[in-house]
C-alpha cells in the first residue's frame, strides 16, 4: 500500500488506543532517545557537515546530548498531560428527548512540512500520538540523516508495543514528496508548515489540504515613553540573543523619540553578541560612535525576520505611531511593550493584532512548554481554529454525538 493508505489506516487504529498504552510508549521513546543519543548525534553530524556553521539554520539543525535530554524530558511531560480526547464540550437535551453532545476527537492524519529542525520529529510525534493523530513528516533535506534515525527509533518502539508503525511516516527528501503530501486529499486532514516565510507561503499557495500557518515571526518590542530602562535592557537583550534562529526572537526595537537618549544603554549588551543594528536616522545619530556594529536602516530592514544577530530600530513620536509601525510589519506572532503606563499598556493590548501580546516580558516565552501546555507543534499566526502555541487541544476537532429513542423529524 502507499504511504497515504498506510497513514489513513494507522490513524483509524488509534481510535482504539488510550492513555494506558500511549503513555508507556511515550516514556519508552524518551528513554530510547537518551539510550541511542550517540547514534542520533552521529547521524546529526552527517547533516551538520553539509551546512555552513555561519548559516543561522545551523543552530536549529544542531543536536547535542543536552538537547536530546531536554527533548526526552518534553516527551515525558507530554505523557503526564491529560488526554484531550473524548471531552464533552457541550451537552443538551432537546424538547423531543434527543440528547446531543459535542465531543473532542482527533483530526486523523496530520502532515508536517518543516525545515532543518530534527527536534520537531520528536515533538510532532509525541503531540500527535497523545492526541490520537497519525503524523506524516516531511523534513528538509538538511536534516535527512537526523530525521531518519529519530523516526526509525520511534517506529521500533511502536512495533515493540504491537502498534502500527505507520502512526508516524517520514517521507523521502526532495520536493516531489512535498507535492505528494500537499495533494493527498482524502488521506491527510491537515497540514502544518514549520519554517520561514518562504516555506509557509509556498505551502499555503500550493496545498490542496487545509493549512494552519505557523512559525514565521517578525517580532517587535516597543520601548514606551514611560518605560523602565532596566526592564527594557534585560527584555531586549534576552528577546534578541537567547536564540536568534527561532521564531520568537526580536527583530525590531521600536522606541519613543523622548527616550532616544537611553538607546545606547538599551543596546550596550547587544554589542557583546555582535548584533548588527540597522537604525533609522534619529536612532543612528544617537548610536553613532557609541555602538560598534551600526548601519543605516533601509526599507528592507523592517518587516524582516532576521533569524540572525541582526536587529532594526525604528523611532516613533507616539504609542499610536508604534502601533501603526507594528501593524504594517508584523507577522502577527509576538509583540511586546515596555511601559509603566497602564493606559498605554491597555491601548497596546487592544490594538496590536498578534497571537501573543506581552508587557515587560521577553517574546522568547512564546512557546507551548513555557505557557504550561506541555509542548507545542508550532505557533499559529492565523485566526482560524488555533492561534498562538498549538498544543494537544489544538490538535483536536470535534464531532456531534446524537442519541435518541426512535425520534423522527416531522414534515
Amino acid at each position: 500500500m502507499s504511504w497515504k493508505l498506510n497513514a489513513l489506516h494507522a490513524s483509524r487504529t488509534l481510535n482504539l488506543v488510550d492513555d494506558s498504552t500511549i503513555n508507556p510508549v511515550l516514556n519508552e521513546i524518551a528513554q530510547e532517545a537518551i539510550a541511542q543519543s550517540e547514534h542520533i548525534l552521529y547521524e546529526n553530524a552527517k547533516d551538520l557537515a553539509l551546512m555552513d556553521p555561519s548559516n543561522p539554520l545551523y543552530d536549529r539543525l544542531l543536536l547535542t546530548k543536552e538537547r536530546i535530554e531536554g527533548i526526552a524530558s518534553d516527551i515525558r511531560n507530554v505523557a503526564t498531560l491529560p488526554s484531550p480526547l473524548g471531552k464533552v464540550l457541550m451537552e443538551t437535551k432537546r424538547p423531543n428527548g434527543m440528547r446531543i453532545s459535542k465531543v473532542s476527537v482527533p483530526f486523523g492524519v496530520i502532515g508536517i512540512i518543516y525545515e532543518a529542525r530534527p527536534n520537531v520529529s520528536f515533538d510532532v510525534f509525541s503531540l500527535c500520538f497523545k492526541s490520537g493523530n497519525a503524523c506524516v513528516l516531511k523534513g528538509g533535506t538538511d536534516a535527512h540523516h537526523s530525521n531518519t534515525a529519530i523516526v526509525t527509533l520511534i517506529q521500533s518502539v511502536l512495533k515493540k508495543h504491537g502498534l502500527d508503525h505507520n502512526i508516524v511516516t517520514l517521507l523521502p527528501a526532495g520536493r516531489g514528496a512535498t507535492a505528494d503530501l500537499m495533494d493527498a486529499v482524502g488521506y491527510v486532514d491537515l497540514i502544518i508548515p514549520r519554517g520561514g516565510k518562504g516555506l509557509i507561503d509556498y505551502v499555503r499557495n500550493h496545498s490542496k489540504i487545509p493549512v494552519i500557518e505557523t512559525g514565521a515571526g517578525i517580532c517587535h518590542t516597543y520601548f514606551d515613553a514611560y518605560a523602565d530602562i532596566e526592564k527594557g535592557k534585560s527584555v531586549i537583550f534576552n528577546a534578541k540573543t537567547r536564540r536568534v534562529s527561532v521564531c520568537n526572537a526580536l527583530d525590531c526595537l521600536v522606541i519613543h523619540q523622548d527616550r532616544l537618549s537611553d538607546l545606547p544603554v538599551l543596546c550596550e549588551q547587544l554589542a557583546d553578541k555582535k548584533v548588527i543594528i540597522y537604525a533609522d536616522e534619529p536612532a543612528y545619530q544617537v548610536l553613532h560612535g557609541k555602538y560598534p556594529f551600526l548601519e543605516r536602516a533601509q526599507a528592507s530592514s523592517y518587516g524582516t525576520e532576521f533569524l540572525d544577530y541582526k536587529m532594526s530600530v525604528k523611532t516613533v513620536s507616539s504609542i499610536e505611531g508604534a502601533i501603526e509601525h507594528i501593524s504594517l510589519h508584523s507577522s502577527k506572532h509576538s509583540e511586546c511593550i515596555i511601559s509603566e503606563n497602564e493606559q498605554n499598556i491597555a491601548l497596546f493590548d487592544k490594538m496590536v493584532d498578534a497571537a501573543c501580546v506581552y508587557t515587560n516580558v521577553s517574546t522568547a516565552f512564546t512557546d507551548g512548554a513555557q505557557f504550561g501546555l506541555g509542548a507545542e507543534i508550532g505557533i499559529s499566526t492565523q485566526k482560524m481554529h488555533a492561534r498562538g502555541p498549538m498544543a494537544l487541544e489544538e490538535l483536536c476537532s470535534y464531532k456531534w454525538i446524537i442519541k435518541g429513542e426512535g425520534q423522527v423529524r416531522p414534515k
